[in-house]
């Protein structure tokens, strides 16, 4: 039994560096989620075109080949990064690739009244999006968002292909050296699944909170 809690507490380690690397990675995914989904609604062709590349390119190419060039190809260039970076790097911004998608189709779903309601008033594009677009877009992201944290989530399981001891690359290592496959795997299967909980019941609490007050028609 103690020897099983010296391999529980090395899971549990390996528990804390996939929440850092979910957390790190959500917050880079939010921006690149907003910047790519506004530079996809500019009125700029230089602006459409970059976020249109960006997005397209990290939807359509493998997060493995991402996480390797990220880790492997940069550092030829001059551009070095830990192995930590390199996954936080990767997960960032393949998962905000597909949460641009979400903003502009989000802030496109607001009904067409809202935005000619604004321009009767006389509102400058910025006062439009930050009163009366964005307000009532970002409700309908949430649910989205949420799903796309918990895919982030379950996508830190690659960066064990580059060394960094996280959740799904400790199990290996207690498998070695103990032989047992069964109870180290079911360990993780649990923490996945109560981070994902985590997760999801925090993301619909934020959305009832910030619904009060508001009517958005969900998509």
């Amino acid at each position: 039994m103690a020897e099983w809690s010296g391999y529980l507490f090395l899971i549990l380690k390996g528990a804390v560096t996939t929440v850092e690397l979910t957390v790190l990675g959500c917050m880079l995914a939010f921006v690149m989620a907003f910047l790519g989904g506004l530079g996809r609604l500019s009125r700029h062709f230089i602006l459409r075109a970059i976020a249109t590349t960006y997005i397209e390119f990290f939807r359509g190419t493998s997060i493995f080949v991402q996480l390797f060039w990220a880790f492997f190809v940069l550092p030829l260039i001059g551009i070095p990064l830990s192995p930590f970076l390199a996954g936080t790097l990767a997960l960032g911004l393949n998962i905000g690739a597909y949460g641009a998608e979400v903003v502009r189709g989000s802030i496109l779903s607001v009904p067409r009244e809202q935005n000619e309601a604004c321009t009767a008033l006389n509102f400058s594009s910025w006062q439009k999006m930050r009163y009366i677009i964005m307000p009532q877009a970002f409700i309908l992201m949430l649910p989205t968002f949420g799903n796309n944290a918990i895919e982030l989530l379950k996508g830190t399981a690659v960066v064990s292909l580059i060394s960094i001891a996280d959740m799904t690359f400790q199990p290996q290592v207690v498998r070695s050296q103990t032989g047992n496959t069964t109870m180290p795997f079911l360990t993780i299967l649990v923490l996945y699944f109560l981070i994902s909980l985590v997760i999801s019941t925090s993301v619909r609490g934020l959305e009832r909170r910030l619904s009060q007050g508001l009517d958005v028609t969900k998509a």
